[in-house]
């Protein structure tokens, strides 16, 4: 029975190590997740921010509970299939980067049009706000079903070889995890305004809720540079790995420099892969798009 038992505390001691690796390979697109679903819920009324915050949760969670089983069973019946399907996530993670550049700094005369349409429906009280709120927590849940793929996606990679009780249980707990740290985390960010304003008027915390007043507006700021700056990092790391020549010329390039250069100098070229993934990437799906549009009949007969 002794034995038993330490060979379950080792077996639940693995599958944390594997839970610890898989949370540190997919904490590029927690960044990116948590900057994207702290975005969503932005421009609601505060006593509405939780609640939309609590259905998109939800709505994650459904999501891992059709995205878990789907993976493993992939892993079952076609393990062959996990490394390309990586190589996709990871060249979907640097594609997203380039368009989320893209658009910040490029912006169409669509984007410009549905940005003004959102700032006009958030000032126009004849506006449902009902109806605002199920598209803003619908547009969120479709985002977070990507993010969530791209995560499984990653994690499925780090238990490859593992039994698959081994695979599902890191997958649940991986899932479980990034939901509740995520979305607790962006409850946190969007009612961090709503403290700062008590605080600031409380005697003896007035200067601690103005000095958090201050910062909440760059706090978003920086979630979303750093959210990008990691999706570079974690698809082009994905693309280097996945090439075993490109990984072994990185590692050729930054041997015997010190373990500090070594660690910063892979990062950043697997960076700079990432990037260059996601221009190309952009370019590819900028010319399907325009020979769709040709191709395609302008006025469709109805079936």
């Amino acid at each position: 029975m002794a034995s038993s038992l330490l060979a379950l505390l080792d077996d639940i001691t693995m599958m944390l190590d594997d839970v610890s690796v898989a949370a540190k390979k997919t904490a590029g697109v927690l960044g990116d997740d948590l900057a994207l679903n702290a975005q969503q819920v932005t421009g609601l009324s505060a006593d509405r921010e939780l609640p939309v915050v609590w259905a998109v949760a939800k709505g994650s969670l459904r999501n891992k509970a059709i995205l878990v089983p789907a993976a493993l069973l992939i892993s079952y019946l076609l393990p062959v299939a996990i490394i390309p399907l990586l190589m996709f996530g990871g060249a979907f993670l640097c594609f997203e980067g380039v368009e989320k550049l893209h658009h910040k700094f490029f912006p169409s005369k669509e984007d410009k049009q549905h940005e003004a349409e959102l700032h006009a429906a958030a000032k126009d009280v004849t506006v449902d706000l009902v109806a605002l709120e199920k598209d803003k927590i619908k547009g969120a849940v479709r985002t977070d079903f990507i993010l969530s793929a791209e995560i499984i996606a990653i994690s499925l990679g780090v238990v490859a070889g593992k039994s698959l009780a081994s695979q599902a249980g890191v997958l649940v707990a991986i899932s479980l995890l990034m939901t509740v740290g995520v979305y607790g985390l962006v409850a946190g960010i969007v009612k961090i305004d709503d403290l700062g304003l008590r605080l600031s008027l409380k005697k003896g915390t007035q200067t601690l809720g103005r000095a958090i007043l201050a910062v909440a507006p760059w706090l978003m700021k920086l979630l979303s540079i750093a959210g990008t700056i990691a999706m570079f990092l974690v698809g082009g790391g994905i693309l280097v790995h996945g090439i075993p020549w490109l990984n072994e010329k990185i590692a050729a390039i930054t041997a015997e420099r010190g373990a500090v250069i070594e660690t910063i100098g892979s990062s950043a070229l697997e960076g700079i892969v990432g990037v260059i993934a996601g221009i190309v990437s952009l370019i590819l799906v900028k010319l399907a798009t325009g020979l769709w549009r040709k191709l395609r009949p302008a006025n469709p007969t109805p079936a």
